[in-house]
């Protein structure tokens, strides 16, 4: 069930991070980041990392993720793969202003089967914030075109118990060369949300081989 990794990716609320200084290119599962610039020859992305941003450690994923999967498995109805889970560009300000980016592959069965997943991802993630007592507002699913490509999107809004907005999160969606690629975008000062929004939509992308 491919909407797994991006359940696991949304809950990094649930995580507390270090900085560090790292190595980029040890941090990342498929890609390779050169003068600044990442470039993932499976998904055929290519994009600017912002300056004065810090990329997340593996050590980091990993922490969030096994936070995750314990928070997601009593969910569902089995247990999560995490296996074929592809970490790609992610980097940071802080736990509340972040990055990421994932792929897995998603072979298509029949017409509309990645929208139909996508959809119940969506409300499978506002089931998830519910039950960890998280309050959450959500918009509609919506399309962006970046550099050519139709992305699904759409947002959720964290509150505390005071009704205050503690974080927002974007999450960006779509099935290029045979994998479930996905981009989300943690923001609490919409200066630093300006900075990672420019710079993905101003990626690059090789055409994929089947366009949905």
């Amino acid at each position: 069930m491919t909407l797994k990794h991006k359940l696991l990716i949304t809950l990094t609320i649930l995580s507390v991070f270090a900085c560090k200084k790292i190595d980029p290119n040890h941090q990342i599962d498929e890609g390779k980041i050169e003068s600044n610039t990442y470039t993932s020859h499976e998904i055929g992305w290519e994009m600017e990392i912002p300056k004065g941003w810090d990329i997340v450690t593996m050590e980091e994923t990993d922490a969030f993720q096994k936070k995750g999967e314990a928070i997601l498995e009593p969910m569902l109805e089995d247990s999560i793969d995490a296996s074929q889970i592809r970490n790609l560009l992610s980097f940071k300000k802080n736990l509340f202003n972040m990055f990421q980016s994932t792929s897995e592959p998603f072979e298509i069965q029949y017409e509309g089967e990645w929208e139909e997943n996508n959809i119940a991802l969506k409300e499978l993630l506002e089931d998830a914030f519910y039950q960890q007592g998280i309050a959450v507002t959500s918009s509609d699913i919506t399309t962006e075109t970046i550099d050519g490509l139709d992305f699904k999107v759409y947002t959720f809004t964290v509150y505390d118990t005071k009704g205050n907005i503690i974080l927002n999160q974007m999450m960006y969606s779509r099935w290029i060369n045979g994998f479930d690629f996905g981009v989300n975008i943690n923001y609490n000062n919409e200066a630093f949300k300006t900075e990672m929004l420019s710079a993905f939509k101003n990626s690059k992308f090789k055409r994929p081989k089947q366009k949905k």
